[in-house]
């Protein structure tokens, strides 16, 4: 019996999705955004917030406001590479006109 249900939890956590993330942070200290991707979210804004991260390092404190997630890693990397670009920061503007609100973010596009 053991046997038949360690089987059933292998079987289930080979089933469990993994998802691709594409977020967004602000830093509190120059007011710019960063657009990243990554396959785990919490671990990437951890590697930021411990400033392991050369993009961000000298930009901390930074804020997650926003992220998607995507059950294709070739899906996200489009995604952070079409919101890195002009069209999709005009998206962006659109998109979170009240959480920029809330932030008194001004946009720098």
């Amino acid at each position: 019996m053991a046997l038949r249900l360690f089987g059933a939890l292998i079987m289930y956590t080979k089933n469990i999705q993994k998802f691709f993330y594409v977020y967004i942070l602000l830093s509190e200290k120059d007011g710019n955004l960063y657009i990243g991707y990554t396959p785990d979210l919490k671990i990437r804004i951890q590697k930021h917030t411990n400033g392991f991260v050369w993009a961000t390092k000298y930009r901390r404190p930074l804020q997650l406001i926003y992220y998607e997630s995507y059950l294709s890693e070739t899906d996200a990397r489009k995604r952070e590479v079409y919101l890195k670009g002009g069209k999709g920061r005009g998206e962006l503007k659109i998109q979170l006109e009240k959480t920029f609100q809330f932030l008194q973010y001004k946009h720098r596009f």
